[in-house]
């Protein structure tokens, strides 16, 4: 079967396009979900990349899981005996939010259609959510039997509180991105054929300040989702240490008091 992710390179910021229209860009094996993680890795290992970019290709951005390939159980879901389920979900899709939840670049998922079951999952596992007019979103597990196994029940609380997380858990009905804008689901709604392109002018005025320094904004936030505030400040101390220590801190400085743009280099 053809390469799932489709990597692309702009500069300081890379673009992962789920690429199996015919699909719907399902996640049905082991395969498509080293795929991701590997793209995912690569990019935040390379300390020249800033931004990360994840979308869908075709009108879906994720529809979730392969079901025939669960009918047949095969793929990322059911085996032949419930110990080979379990690690056959820590083996392969559990993956992705194990690596998401690593990165330290800021990631953004531009939604340009239906993101359901997993694939509002893996929504939810971006920083900053860009949804299309028309798309839908559903945390639809319900409707087939089965739970959130991919680490939902953890991220969409966070993202829409816990009644509305457990209103779309519990119905598995989809909201609109309209509604999803009013429940904090996602960050803004854009027409559809320009939902990619207002991802990456977001990602391009992250990427225009400090990389390193981004990092450790990311590092700081999603520690901070799950500390107490001492530990929050001790680690914000330590990580204010190491920025003021860097380069382009100091660029920054000349540049604020030469009344200039700053310049940074990311060192």
């Amino acid at each position: 079967m053809p390469d799932f992710i489709r990597t692309r390179r702009d500069g300081p910021i890379v673009t992962l396009t789920l690429d199996r229209p015919s699909m719907r860009n399902a996640l049905g094996s082991h395969g498509d979900c080293a795929e991701l993680v590997d793209a995912v890795e690569r990019a935040a290992a390379d300390p020249g990349v800033a931004v990360l970019v994840l979308t869908g290709a075709g009108s879906a951005f994720c529809a979730g899981g392969d079901l025939t390939a669960m009918r047949e159980r095969r793929g990322i879901g059911p085996l032949d005996s419930p110990l080979a389920t379990r690690n056959n979900y820590r083996a392969g899709i559990q993956r992705i939010p194990e690596a998401l939840w690593q990165c330290e670049l800021p990631v953004i998922a531009a939604i340009n259609g239906a993101a359901i079951g997993a694939g509002l999952d893996l929504a939810l596992m971006c920083d900053i959510r860009i949804a299309a007019a028309g798309a839908k979103l559903a945390s639809s597990f319900i409707k087939v039997g089965i739970v959130p196994g991919d680490g939902g029940a953890y991220f969409l609380p966070r993202a829409v509180g816990w009644s509305k997380a457990a209103e779309m858990m519990f119905t598995g009905e989809p909201v609109s991105a309209e509604e999803g804008l009013a429940c904090g689901l996602v960050s803004r709604v854009v027409p559809a054929d320009q939902v990619l392109e207002e991802a990456l002018s977001l990602a391009r005025r992250i990427a225009a300040n400090p990389p390193q320094t981004l990092r450790l904004v990311k590092r700081l936030l999603r520690e901070a989702q799950h500390a107490r505030l001492p530990e929050v400040l001790q680690l914000s101390a330590a990580f204010q240490a190491l920025a003021h220590e860097t380069a382009d801190h100091q660029e920054a400085l000349a540049a604020f008091a030469d009344k200039r743009p700053a310049q940074f280099t990311g060192k």
